[in-house]
């Protein structure tokens, strides 16, 4: 990982716990470093090999855990996203809406079921 990827990330990670043991038992670099390597060559956690250094495979899907629920991979992206913005490095031309961030419509009372079949009362 480059330096100056690191340099943004490191900040946005959360403190480590104080009731966790001290020191950490991987560095927070190595273990990012671990799952990037997980997610790149699709394997499984438990084939994270531990001659690499990243740590074991659950050490890293922990830390993963952890970061995703204090928000850093979230804010991560709107940093990036803000610097292309900036940068004028984004081609907004083949932008396509996705359905992922549109809410569903409630069903009321009257609505059709779900399956699209006729309700018992002939509806």
């Amino acid at each position: 990982m480059e330096d100056e990827l690191w340099e943004l990330i490191e900040p946005l990670l959360p403190p480590w716990p104080r009731k966790a043991p001290d020191p950490r038992p991987v560095d927070d670099r190595r273990c990012l470093q671990g799952i990037l390597y997980v997610l790149y060559n699709d394997v499984s956690w438990q084939l994270l090999p531990l001659e690499l250094g990243f740590g074991s495979g659950q050490t890293c899907w922990r830390r993963l855990g952890r970061w995703h629920e204090a928000g850093v991979f979230e804010t991560l992206h709107g940093i990036r996203l803000a610097e292309l913005h900036a940068a004028d490095a984004l081609d907004w031309t083949r932008a396509c809406v996705d359905a992922s961030h549109i809410r569903a419509k409630e069903r009321g009372r009257g609505d059709r079921p779900v399956t699209g079949r006729p309700r018992e009362d002939g509806q």
